[in-house]
């Protein structure tokens, strides 16, 4: 596939933190949620190798921020998704998969409850705000629906407890996974959670003034010489391997939650109101034909702009591969795909082709570290 530069323009937003980012080197850019948001700097696997022994400060503005607060807000929020959140606490995260009224999913948002009667929904990439406000009104509810200005840096990796708690003081290092905080910095308060789309460790920070978004960016720089940061971005291989799943990627609206193995987020005995409740309980009873699963493919490379098949010896379709890169690790292409129930118990191998060739591989399960 060629290699053709995104065109910025005002539909396509930069980020308060853009013009850093640039200047740091940034190689490739994906879009978002409408924004921008860096794929690549030196080279995926320079990167990859990077994030896993030190920090890295990431540009992840595009994870916006549906805010949801007012009398009703609880109501709403809980409508969205079919996790029980009726004892849920202000100061928390909760990975919360959004359910339309069919039980597809929608979204997997981190929804943190900031107080009784409001919550910040931080999105995957689809257009969630617009979900909220149809049900809203369908429902006459009161509440008030926007998209806060608020654009996240998140420090990744296993040096980045030592960056932030020379920023913010020894204390940060006790903030539990999923939970988040305010924490002063030069006369600012920051909103920081223990969260973000590694494996590594980290924190994202929550960043309502731009001016003050900027200063920390080149303040983390400064004093993060001594732990050899970088910039850096959500890794597609240390991604893959941990089994981060991607909505738009991984699974969209035309899979429900068991399909993506989200069961334990799936509240179906609670007394809460979720939409789809009653189309999860049948499929729940009946089973699911297909889920994600891993792969592994005796390959060194795979470019994935759409879905692959993956076929038995009879031709017979064993699934679709809907993400996948060549893991340094395993030293093969690894991938997240929806396989078919006869395939998904047997790891026998499948065979799938790669610019006009056959390869082999097998079916796994996940996460593969």
């Amino acid at each position: 596939m060629k290699k053709i530069p995104i065109i910025k323009s005002r539909r396509l937003r930069s980020t308060p933190y853009t013009d850093r980012i640039e200047s740091n080197g940034v190689s490739g850019y994906t879009v978002y949620n409408h924004m921008l948001l860096p794929v690549s700097f030196k080279s995926l696997e320079s990167d990859y190798q990077h994030l896993k022994k030190f920090v890295q400060v990431w540009d992840v503005a595009a994870e916006r921020q549906v805010e949801i607060s007012g009398k009703d807000s609880a109501k709403l929020v809980q409508l969205m998704t079919c996790r029980d959140l009726s004892k849920s606490k202000i100061g928390k995260c909760y990975y919360s998969p959004l359910i339309d009224d069919k039980g597809f999913l929608v979204n997997d948002p981190i929804i943190n409850k900031l107080a009784e009667d409001k919550w910040w929904l931080s999105i995957a990439d689809s257009d969630v705000i617009f979900f909220a406000k149809g049900l809203a009104a369908g429902n006459k509810f009161e509440v008030d629906i926007k998209e806060p200005n608020v654009n996240i840096l998140a420090v990744q990796g296993p040096l980045s407890d030592d960056l932030m708690a020379k920023l913010f003081g020894e204390e940060i290092k006790q903030l539990k996974f999923f939970n988040f905080k305010y924490f002063d910095f030069k006369g600012k308060k920051y909103f920081i959670a223990r969260s973000g789309w590694s494996k590594q460790g980290g924190f994202e920070v929550y960043v309502e003034d731009n001016a003050a978004g900027q200063d920390l960016f080149d303040y983390l720089f400064e004093l993060g010489k001594e732990f050899n940061v970088r910039a850096g971005c959500p890794n597609l291989i240390e991604r893959i391997e941990s089994a981060l799943l991607s909505y738009g990627s991984d699974f969209d609206n035309r899979d429900n939650p068991f399909e993506a193995n989200f069961d334990k987020f799936v509240n179906l005995d609670s007394e809460v109101n979720f939409l789809g409740k009653e189309r999860l309980k049948k499929i729940k009873q009946v089973g699911i034909k297909r889920k994600l699963m891993g792969i592994k493919i005796n390959h060194n490379k795979i470019d994935m702009y759409c879905e692959k098949t993956l076929f038995d010896d009879n031709n017979n379709i064993v699934g679709y591969v809907r993400s996948a890169t060549y893991s340094p690790t395993f030293n093969q292409v690894i991938g997240i795909a929806m396989i078919n129930k006869p395939y998904w118990y047997s790891k026998d191998q499948f065979k799938i082709e790669i610019d006009e060739k056959i390869f082999v591989g097998t079916v796994c399960d996940l996460p593969f570290i």
